[in-house]
């Protein structure tokens, strides 16, 4: 494995809106626990075809006021013209928000392939022109390092990234992806194509492989034949694929950290029983608030009332070796005890 570093990150996460009161709650609980991890934001998204809109508004303008989180909302091209965009955009700036991710977004399933909204903003650098016209935000948009599947080659899709970058934009968060070496190879493309940006991974724990593997085919995103075989076997059981979700995770993290890489955005999904032994063990220490950043450490060891230095139950030995797990005072190896979305 990857060395440890001490370079600072910086962390982000990303939310769907609750569908229920009982998700609801369960999702506070999530922002509870995710606090004292100090995240630069947290986003919370879009349904297909917007189809979470009011959702969304309500859940970004209760962390605004309800919590000492960066919130940052999605915002969608899908099923509004540009006056109703305009409007939800003025409203977030009177909110207080001051953080938004533009996307073109995705029709809903039953309306086929994408089509612009008549007299609504067309695609994704469209929509970030609109929104600096409005007020200064900070804006974050979406970034493909294996190329979006409806783009018509890879220097199309960079192509398509710069104009959002010249648009306005200020940060570019990826696509998931699971090999440290498709991060850095679109990097390193972006650069050369004049993009200076940050670009932040987008890193997705895995705790259901079967359904990781059918939306990965959807957006494109490649599932290594090793990942495949890190999870055989562990279908019907839960608490060893959370640990070895976290262990692929942080071994990621940790290759693109030596790379010179300092924020990660990380997707939770729907918060199910999500709290903070479910997020890639990066060592985030309670005490860095001032500087909103953690350090990859083992914070369990070395504060005992840090935010991962909860008890855990461990799989038989058997099978922690085999999937990389730490052993007890096995400091050569990752000591992570968490998972995903």
């Amino acid at each position: 494995m990857t060395k440890p570093s001490s370079t600072p990150v910086g962390v982000s996460f990303e939310f769907f809106p609750p569908k229920t009161a009982e998700m609801e709650q369960k999702l506070w609980q999530v922002i509870e626990r995710l606090a004292p991890l100090a995240p630069r934001f947290v986003s919370v998204t879009y349904g297909a075809g917007g189809s979470t809109r009011e959702r969304t508004h309500s859940t970004v303008r209760r962390i605004r006021h309800e919590t000492t989180l960066e919130p940052a909302a999605h915002l969608t091209c899908v099923g509004a013209s540009r006056d109703e965009i305009d409007e939800i955009v003025r409203d977030y700036w009177a909110t207080g928000i001051r953080h938004l991710v533009a996307l073109r977004g995705d029709a809903p399933a039953e309306a086929g392939a994408y089509a612009p909204h008549p007299g609504g903003y067309a695609y994704a650098a469209d929509l970030v022109a609109g929104i600096r016209r409005i007020a200064d935000f900070e804006i974050s948009v979406a970034a493909y390092p294996e190329t979006h599947p409806q783009a018509t080659s890879a220097a199309a899709d960079i192509d398509n990234l710069k104009r959002k970058i010249d648009a306005g934009a200020t940060r570019a968060i990826t696509q998931y992806f699971f090999e440290a070496e498709t991060f850095l190879s679109f990097r390193e493309r972006a650069a050369k194509a004049g993009i200076t940006v940050p670009i932040v991974p987008g890193i997705m724990p895995v705790t259901n492989f079967a359904h990781m593997v059918k939306f990965s085919a959807a957006c494109g995103a490649t599932v290594p034949a090793s990942l495949a075989r890190t999870f055989e076997g562990l279908d019907q059981d839960p608490e060893t694929r959370r640990l070895v979700a976290a262990s692929v995770a942080v071994d990621l993290v940790r290759q693109l950290q030596a790379e010179g890489v300092a924020d990660f955005h990380f997707y939770n999904g729907q918060p199910r029983r999500t709290d903070r032994r479910d997020l890639p063990h990066a060592g985030c220490s309670r005490a860095r608030t001032r500087s909103r950043s953690c350090r990859i450490a083992s914070a369990s060891r070395t504060d005992p009332d840090g935010p991962f230095s909860r008890r855990v139950v461990r799989p038989p030995a058997a099978v922690r070796w085999r999937h990389g797990i730490p052993r007890p005072g096995d400091r050569a190896r990752c000591r992570s005890r968490l998972s995903g979305p």
